[in-house]
């Protein structure tokens, strides 16, 4: 990239020969430079002998290059030998010197020199300036805070910025505002590289203040290319400000509100400065508690909790001390307190007042329960007139309705004196199989808890097969198996010191019995079912039970007309000839031997004549004879 420079200057050596070059020629690192050198003659600018040369560093010109009209020559051993070129002739007034893959030892001052046909002679100068961009640059700040307190500035951080050239500037900001250096100390360093290129440092230190604690600070980088200058900044960082604190908090962070028993209390305590010589402690009553983190952690706490806490700072270099302090308030409620206390017994038909009461920083509602439900919302419990109902289980509930979960409960046994009542049971009346098993249940109400003793009408006192006491309300439950004889009678007794009570249970054994008959009706009474069929009518008596006697009865109905059924078959075959057998009437006087020795006479409503059946419907025939018409019809 070639650059110009606006301005320009003349060299006249002789009023024949004027030259013409610009000041300078700026280009980067490894670009090409093209200088150019113009020229004009009052002799004319044909057969010109043009030289170039360049100005050491030591001040001595070096030629690098001749033209005459007849040759071209590039001078050797130079270090421009092998990278230049001359381009244009006298001829044209104007001839280029191109150096390519600039480097910066090439940063030198080039003359261009021109000589007529005659003496007159002229000469141009222009400095070839070469340009290299930096690296991007760094900002360290430093890690450990900044007092106020120090007496001198302290370091802040450090800029740098390697591998330009020319040497690029640096400067330092503060929230956007370049740092005045009559402010802030400000001490630069150079490093020139084996490369040639310049690294370039920044110290920055300064007093600071509290106020600068949120401030941001970044360097600013100016470097110069071709034509102009280039700027760039670093990343802003912030620096950490130690100071003071001139006030204390403390509060609770934890939990919000109102506070019980039972709770974890969080106490924060900090102070408004940040000094790491700070130490801060919480005393309560006489007692010192250590933070951690600045925050102390109380569990379990009690009302000896309650007061005020005092959080302290104190520095311990300049030992100064300030204090903050708040006040917790820890509510509580005491365990309920039941009078009178666990157990109580009142006589049947006497008062009862019991109370509960507990201790609370906050109002309280009391409700007391029986088994699960509420019988009073008051702190008194006034059972009046008691009975055997009253006698159980009371539990109060003390409820502080301001803070959820704060409760506490008492309990009270009432047992209610007085002699037993049997409860009598729905029928006392029972018929029952003759040697089977009757159980007979007894239920006793009292206090203290009734004996229980089966007795029967025999003189015997029956063994319980189970008993079953319930210890707060005394209630007995007796359980008793009886097997069923005779008639019996069986008495339950029950006893305490406040007298008995008795109940009777009329037990009457029966005995069934199954009379066939052929029989299409039957009436039932209540003690007495009537059987009746078409060839006469049969009365049975039947004992009912209280208890499965109704399925007895339907079971020996249903036998009977099963045999009545088989009987009139029998009788229609019979009178159809499909049996054979005796006409006229059987002797009914004549017993049938074994057990089942009842008969039912079976007539017809057309004929005197009839058949007898036996109880399991067996024929009675009378004699050995038999009718020779049947035996004829077979």
């Amino acid at each position: 990239m070639l650059n110009r420079h606006i301005l320009s200057f003349s060299f006249p050596v002789t009023a024949h020969v004027e030259v013409n070059m610009m000041d300078r020629v700026e280009v980067f690192r490894g670009e090409t430079a093209s200088i150019a050198c113009m020229f004009t003659s009052s002799e004319g600018v044909g057969g010109m002998m043009i030289q170039w040369f360049y100005v050491t560093r030591t001040g001595e010109k070096q030629k690098i290059y001749y033209q005459d009209a007849t040759m071209k020559v590039v001078d050797k051993g130079t270090q421009f030998t092998d990278r230049i070129s001359v381009s244009g002739t006298g001829a044209t007034g104007e001839i280029v010197l191109t150096i390519s893959n600039v480097e910066l030892k090439d940063q030198l001052e080039f003359i261009c020199l021109i000589k007529g046909l005659t003496e007159g002679t002229g000469e141009g100068r222009t400095k070839l300036r070469v340009f290299v961009t930096p690296d991007l640059p760094n900002i360290e700040g430093v890690q450990t805070g900044i007092s106020v307190n120090e007496d001198g500035p302290s370091k802040i951080g450090t800029c740098e910025v390697k591998n330009g050239f020319p040497k690029p500037n640096i400067t330092w900001y503060r929230n956007k505002t370049p740092l005045r250096v009559d402010v802030v100390k400000v001490v630069p360093s150079i490093t020139t590289e084996s490369s040639g290129l310049f690294s370039v440092k920044s110290e920055l230190s300064m007093k600071v203040t509290k106020e600068e604690k949120d401030d941001l600070f970044y360097c600013e980088i100016n470097y110069f290319v071709p034509g102009g200058v280039m700027m760039t900044e670093t990343n802003h960082i912030n620096i950490t400000v130690y100071y003071p604190s001139t006030s204390v908090s403390v509060w609770v962070e934890s939990p919000k509100g109102t506070i019980k028993e039972g709770d974890s209390i969080e106490l924060h305590c900090r102070g408004n400065g940040n000094m790491p010589s700070s130490i801060l402690t919480i005393m309560h009553e006489n007692d010192n508690y250590p933070l951690v983190n600045n925050v102390l952690v109380l569990d379990d706490v009690t009302r000896l909790h309650s007061g005020v806490y005092h959080c302290t700072s104190m520095d311990t270099d300049t030992f100064e001390e300030l204090s903050g302090n708040t006040t917790v308030f820890v509510n509580y409620l005491d365990p309920a307190v039941v009078m009178p206390e666990d157990t109580v017994l009142v006589t049947e038909g006497n008062e009862l007042t019991a109370t509960c009461n507990a201790l609370s920083s906050l109002e309280t509602h009391t409700v007391w329960m029986k088994n699960g439900k509420e019988v009073s919302t008051a702190h008194s419990l006034i059972l009046k007139d008691a009975t055997f109902d009253s006698a159980g289980m009371y539990v109060c509930v003390v409820t502080v309705l301001k803070i959820e979960g704060m409760e506490t409960s008492g309990t009270l046994n009432v047992k209610v004196q007085g002699p037993p009542k049997i409860m009598k049971p729905s029928d006392n009346e029972i018929e029952e199989s003759f040697e089977s098993t009757v159980d007979l249940s007894c239920n006793v109400r009292g206090f203290p808890t009734p004996r229980v003793i089966w007795t029967t009408s025999d003189g015997k006192v029956q063994q319980r097969e189970s008993s079953y006491v319930s210890l707060s309300t005394g209630e007995v439950q007796s359980n008793v198996s009886i097997l069923v004889t005779s008639d019996i009678t069986a008495v339950c007794n029950a006893s305490n010191e406040f007298g008995t009570d008795a109940v009777t249970f009329n037990i009457k054994a029966t005995i069934h019995t199954t009379t066939p008959a052929t029989t299409t009706t039957s009436t039932t009474t209540s003690n007495t079912t009537t059987i009746t069929s078409d060839t006469g009518k049969t009365t049975v008596t039947l004992h009912r039970r209280p208890q499965g006697s109704g399925v007895i009865i339907a079971v020996i109905i249903i036998c009977i007309l099963l045999l009545a059924i088989l009987g009139s078959v029998l009788y229609f075959l019979y009178k159809k000839g499909k049996i054979c057998g005796r006409s006229g009437k059987q002797d009914l006087t004549k017993e049938k031997s074994g057990k089942d020795n009842i008969v039912v006479e079976m007539k017809s409503d057309n004929t005197e004549e009839a058949v007898l059946l036996g109880v399991n419907g067996e024929k009675q025939p009378p004699s050995n004879q038999v009718d020779i018409s049947c035996l004829n019809q077979q």
